[in-house]
């Protein structure tokens, strides 16, 4: 029988005035994070990472979430056992103004 867990997961965030526009760039230079990048804008909210619909496994989509995080873009914690995604649209106003609607529109007109 597995033991209780007795604190919640937690993922770790990166400040925002500790990301460079270097990293910023490489995460949205992949057509699969611009992908989640989109649809979470279309949301509007949060997400949960089963509920993205891409071309890349569950295990990649992983990978992705996490280059995103590590760059400051998308937030993520647990409810239950569902972990939940969301933009840091305000935070990455202030800290790259323009970056995140730019991206997107461009993308959405790619498309």
């Amino acid at each position: 029988m597995a033991r209780p867990r007795t604190t919640p997961r937690t993922v770790e965030h990166p400040e925002l005035s500790e990301v460079t526009l270097q990293q910023a760039l490489e995460a949205l230079a992949d057509p699969v994070r611009r992908m989640v990048v989109c649809q979470l804008t279309r949301a509007g909210g949060e997400k949960g990472c089963g509920t993205f619909d891409t071309p890349v496994s569950d295990s990649t989509l992983t990978h992705h979430f996490a280059v995103l995080r590590e760059a400051g873009v998308i937030r993520q914690h647990y409810r239950g056992t569902t972990k939940l995604n969301s933009l840091r649209t305000a935070e990455m106003e202030a800290r790259f103004p323009g970056l995140l609607p730019a991206v997107v529109s461009a993308a959405e007109a790619e498309a």
